[in-house]
């Protein structure tokens, strides 16, 4: 790995203080707090290689590899941070996704360009909704942030995990303390019940 891609190498599994929400991290990461950036690039890359890997048509999947695309736009996009604004809920991941989506069409054109013919409109009707968009919907940013801030520390680590980290239940029940994965799972149920009621509450 190259001195560029240890800048912001992942770091070990989160602990419970370090589930601060996405919006409050990219807040810190635009004044330049490489922390911040850091947790960002940690709490994104391995989620994103898996929608990659999971969503891309088979012969895009081996164009390149998946893996390294992800990382090199994720390096590329978070050194621009200071142009993104969150305007909705889930904005950082999706616009990150819609990165990720324009650096393959990138590679996919230049191919084209040397004689081998390829195929865009497979690509076209790939979702970039986050996680926490298809959990929630297109919420307002500040309806969300108070409900969060509303909820037990278990419930708020647990939304942030399951659908702003886009962890699995396996990874979310090693990063909270939960003995099985099914328990992962109706621990972020719980919580997602809760939200989307502060929410209502909120919205009444």
């Amino acid at each position: 790995m190259s001195e560029e891609r240890k800048e912001f190498g992942p770091r070990a599994r989160n602990a419970p203080d370090d589930f601060e929400s996405t919006l409050q991290l990219i807040s810190k990461a635009r004044t330049g707090d490489k922390d911040a950036i850091e947790r960002l690039f940690a709490r994104h890359l391995k989620p994103l290689q898996r929608w990659a890997s999971g969503r891309l048509p088979k012969w895009a999947r081996d164009l390149m590899d998946t893996d390294d695309l992800v990382q090199e736009t994720l390096l590329q996009t978070f050194k621009r941070l200071e142009h993104f604004e969150a305007r909705r809920v889930g904005a950082l991941q999706a616009y990150l996704r819609q990165a990720v989506l324009n650096r393959l069409r990138d590679e996919l054109r230049r191919k084209a360009r040397r004689g081998d013919a390829t195929d865009l409109d497979s690509l076209e009707d790939i979702s970039v909704r986050s996680p926490l968009e298809e959990a929630i919907g297109r919420e307002a940013i500040e309806d969300y942030e108070e409900a969060l801030g509303r909820l037990k520390p278990e419930e708020r680590e647990a939304i942030i995990a399951r659908v702003e980290i886009g962890y699995t239940y396996a990874e979310m029940a090693e990063a909270l303390g939960k003995p099985s994965a099914e328990a992962a799972r109706k621990t972020a149920r719980r919580a997602l019940l809760r939200l989307a009621e502060e929410m209502n509450h909120a919205a009444r």
